[in-house]
């Protein structure tokens, strides 16, 4: 497996690439890794690491006191999971203004995937949608904030819990039945699903506990 590059491996090809943009480079200028400056323009100053870190970012928002125009510049990645490393790391950057650049061992190819500037955040509705449905929907607050997705009690949860409830007191009810009586909507679609494994269907339309269910819906297993 190949070494990464040192960060002094990255500053030619950084260099070539702004140069080739009619900026005069020139490297460890100040605390700055590489200046580069073109006519009266803001100068562009670009931080070499062999690979995103902490520190990384925090000396680009230092750099940023200096000038608006701040570039991260990391060896590029190979493989799905750099990637995946390398797309989390641009959503951080375009939050705080930073552009990022990839330097490509092979040739010495650099690559902006983005540029420094201010974040506009995209809005999606979608998921805020689902956030505004689960909160209307769970009753009560029965999740701590910060607790692990094992422990979590989901709107969907509580209305299982409501239709084992309702099983374990009344027996085997049709689907219909089971969701007049507990006023969950989908009660019939849950009975059918048994994401949790806690029902069983008896017969056509009609469904009871599991054993699993059973034990869901003992004293101070909910």
């Amino acid at each position: 497996m190949a070494e990464p590059p040192r960060e002094t491996a990255l500053y030619p090809p950084v260099k070539r690439f702004l140069e080739g943009q009619g900026y005069a480079v020139k490297g460890e200028i100040g605390p700055a890794d590489v200046v580069a400056l073109r006519g009266d323009e803001p100068p562009v100053i670009v931080e070499l690491k062999t690979g995103f870190s902490l520190a990384l970012i925090h000396q680009g928002i230092d750099r940023q006191t200096i000038t608006p125009h701040v570039y991260l510049a990391v060896p590029d990645v190979a493989g799905r999971r750099g990637w995946t490393a390398l797309r989390a790391n641009l959503k951080l950057a375009r939050r705080l203004g930073l552009g990022v650049m990839t330097v490509r061992a092979a040739d010495g190819l650099v690559t902006v995937h983005c540029d420094p500037g201010p974040f506009r955040p995209r809005l999606l509705k979608a998921p805020r949608e689902r956030l505004l449905r689960e909160f209307a929907a769970r009753r009560g607050d029965p999740t701590a904030g910060g607790a692990t997705r094992d422990g979590l009690v989901t709107a969907y949860r509580q209305d299982a819990l409501l239709l084992a409830a309702h099983l374990a007191q009344a027996g085997p009810r049709r689907g219909r039945d089971v969701r007049d009586a507990t006023g969950v909507a989908r009660a019939t679609t849950m009975l059918r699903d048994n994401h949790y494994g806690w029902f069983v269907k008896v017969a056509t339309g009609v469904y009871d506990l599991s054993e699993a269910g059973r034990a869901a819906t003992a004293p101070g297993e909910a």
